[in-house]
């Protein structure tokens, strides 16, 4: 592998050892060339995946991008970083599992609301009205009144 620090063609591999849910294989890397050390993370890929977007736009799914939304929604809450971690594992398993290879952005944004209702009532909320895209207050308010009847704001 290429050094990311001075471009040097030849890494030696350090360490390697599971993640701790074993969705991965941690490996730490060394360049002989310049000395430095990075961690790398290999998974495996059962299918390639394009997401669908609301417009019929089309992109790559992005494990990272999905794992930035859930730490938006998380942020300052009292959940630790292996636990979203996991979450972005089973989501991603989920939709290789699922056998298609388009999934729109609303079959990925109602999962993750799914994880989060039952992690966090904040960040469910906070992704929500977001992915909810609500226009006016009472939208919000209507939202957060079926909360608590225990009714299903998604649907």
């Amino acid at each position: 592998m290429r050094c990311p620090f001075c471009g040097h063609l030849d890494s030696q591999v350090k360490d390697s050892r599971p993640t701790e849910d074993h969705a991965a294989i941690r490996r730490r890397r060394f360049c002989p060339e310049c000395g430095s050390r990075w961690t790398t993370f290999e998974r495996v890929q059962l299918r390639e995946l394009t997401v669908v977007k609301s417009d019929g736009d089309k992109a790559t799914f992005d494990r990272d991008k999905l794992a930035k939304s859930l730490h938006i929604a998380l942020r300052k809450r009292p959940v630790d970083e292996d636990r979203i971690e996991r979450i972005v594992n089973s989501i991603q398993r989920q939709l290789e599992a699922s056998g298609e290879t388009e999934i729109p952005t609303k079959a990925i944004g109602q999962m993750v609301m799914e994880k989060l209702r039952e992690l966090d009532q904040v960040a469910f909320v906070r992704f929500a009205s977001v992915y909810r895209n609500f226009r006016e207050a009472k939208d919000f308010e209507d939202f957060v009144e079926n909360l608590g009847d225990g009714e299903d704001p998604n649907g």
